[in-house]
């Protein structure tokens, strides 16, 4: 229910300014890298990592000295591994349960296609250099199961620290995110994925 409210309240607030003075929207591109198997996640049940690209747009809605709430949407599309690494994770009363350990314990790659709509709150440490803090949610299909996820329709919910650096009408990016995957038990099973991210990117103001 959280995140259909953020996901709602960031596409309300993006109609509230549309018609406000002229934006310096930004467009870019980003690449990075996920893993689940390291500080601060490392859950010993599973291996998942994944490289991915998106679509970066922002959006500013505010023109503050120093703050600014920013909407971010970021379509996105996530070449994921993954492997369970304990068996009896998958349990007993399962149907198909040896079927299942097997398929699941052997290393599988997937995609995972995301839109990811939310704000961002930048600090303008000088004028050329930025940090921020972001939070974002949206739809996600992926094409292949886990035994932590049903594939098909799902949420992808990312909280992020970063860093920007602007030359002219160039900005260059540099994030940490945390990113968990589940679908609100749609479906079972529901346990979802967990990852920590290192990316980087450049937008250009268009």
């Amino acid at each position: 229910m959280l995140r259909l409210l953020f996901f709602i309240c960031s596409l309300f607030l993006s109609l509230q300014f549309v018609n406000a003075q002229e934006r310096k929207i930004y467009l870019g591109l980003n690449y990075g890298r996920a893993t689940q198997n390291s500080f601060p996640l490392n859950d010993p049940d599973y291996s998942y990592d994944n490289q991915y690209l998106k679509v970066q747009i922002n959006y500013p809605l505010t023109f503050k000295e120093n703050f600014n709430f920013e909407l971010l949407i970021e379509p996105s599309v996530y070449f994921a591994n993954h492997k369970l690494l304990n068996e009896q994770f998958v349990l007993p009363t399962t149907e198909n349960y040896l079927e299942l350990r097997e398929k699941f314990t052997k290393r599988r790659a997937f995609e995972e296609y995301a839109l990811n709509i939310g704000i961002l709150v930048r600090y303008n440490v000088f004028s050329n250099f930025s940090s921020y803090l972001l939070g974002s949610v949206g739809p996600m299909i992926s094409n292949e199961d886990t035994e932590r996820l049903r594939r098909g329709f799902a949420f992808s919910d990312i909280l992020g620290l970063g860093f920007s650096w602007k030359q002219k009408r160039i900005l260059f990016d540099f994030r940490l995110t945390l990113r968990h995957n589940s679908n609100l038990n749609f479906a079972s099973p529901n346990k979802g994925h967990n990852s920590f991210g290192i990316e980087s990117g450049i937008s250009f103001q268009l």
